[in-house]
């Protein structure tokens, strides 16, 4: 068998290993890896690259061993979900290295970090200013935990007490000029609502490379032509100019009126109309 035959059969046979040895461990070994993950993961590269490469035919034992690996750092996790004792020794605990807006200078030597990575750390983080942290702590997977004193943090709409729409996670229903029905059915809308809503847009379904519908019900657009302007929806801000307009027009009855009763009747529901928009504003902003 010809050399680059056979590497490019070990290469297909090993990317199948290790995509199974991955989806086995998990997203968690991807995305942040403990200490002992990092050095399965590098090891388990390295058995693979060398088996590929090699000259020896020793595949069975490549694959043992990458298996080896896999298994025993599945089973580290299983038992760092049940013993805190061995997570703290398997993935570590995090070091904290400014506590009541003071840096722990012992605890930044015990990490081997000097003031330039804390600050390289807290720039990742935004913050530009160590005096304006008041806890900051070094997880054991490397990132930097902040939080900032109360004055120096953002203020939140809780904060003054504004009440604030609840939103829900658009559904995509259009990708790529296909309509997607388990997400058009997921929104509660139909194909003839969808259409209806393009053919006010003024653009058509394969012109659409995406769209999606918000909590409120409203399609946002983004078509193939960047070039061709599409309107922003409107139906939120309409409702409620059509409800201030409606107070407005009750304040002129009221006013235009010789009837008391008359009077009476308009300033209330006048009245009640403005508490509604009151109510309603954070909606339909």
């Amino acid at each position: 068998m010809p050399e680059w035959v056979e590497v490019g059969f070990r290469s297909i046979l090993f990317v199948v290993v290790l995509f199974a040895v991955t989806k086995l461990i998990g997203k968690k070994q991807i995305s942040e890896l403990s200490f002992f993950e990092y050095v399965a993961g590098i090891t388990i590269g390295s058995i693979a690259g060398e088996i590929i490469m090699g000259l020896n035919n020793h595949w069975g034992s490549g694959i043992l061993s990458i298996m080896i690996f896999g298994l025993v750092t599945f089973f580290a996790d299983i038992l760092s979900l049940k013993s805190k004792n061995f997570r703290n020794f398997f993935e570590g605990r995090g070091t904290v290295l400014i506590k009541d807006g003071k840096i722990q200078e012992d605890n930044l030597k015990k990490e081997r970090y000097s003031i330039d990575d804390l600050n390289a750390l807290l720039r990742q983080r935004n913050v530009f200013k160590a005096a304006d942290v008041e806890f900051a702590v070094l997880e054991p997977r490397g990132d930097l935990s902040v939080m900032l004193k109360k004055e120096n943090q953002p203020l939140t709409p809780k904060d003054i007490n504004l009440k604030v729409a609840q939103e829900k996670e658009p559904q995509t229903v259009i990708m790529d000029g296909n309509i997607l029905n388990d997400p058009l059915a997921e929104s509660g809308k139909t194909r003839k609502w969808l259409n209806m809503e393009l053919e006010k847009l003024g653009v058509t379904l394969d012109n659409v490379f995406v769209g999606q519908v918000d909590s409120y019900g409203e399609l946002t657009i983004d078509i193939y032509d960047d070039k061709i302007k599409v309107p922003s929806p409107q139906q939120r801000p309409l409702l409620m100019a059509m409800m201030k307009q409606c107070a407005a027009d009750l304040e002129v009855f009221a006013l235009q009126t010789d009837s008391k009763k008359a009077q009476k009747m308009y300033n209330k529901n006048s009245e009640k109309l403005n508490q509604l928009i009151l109510k309603l504003s954070p909606y339909l902003k």
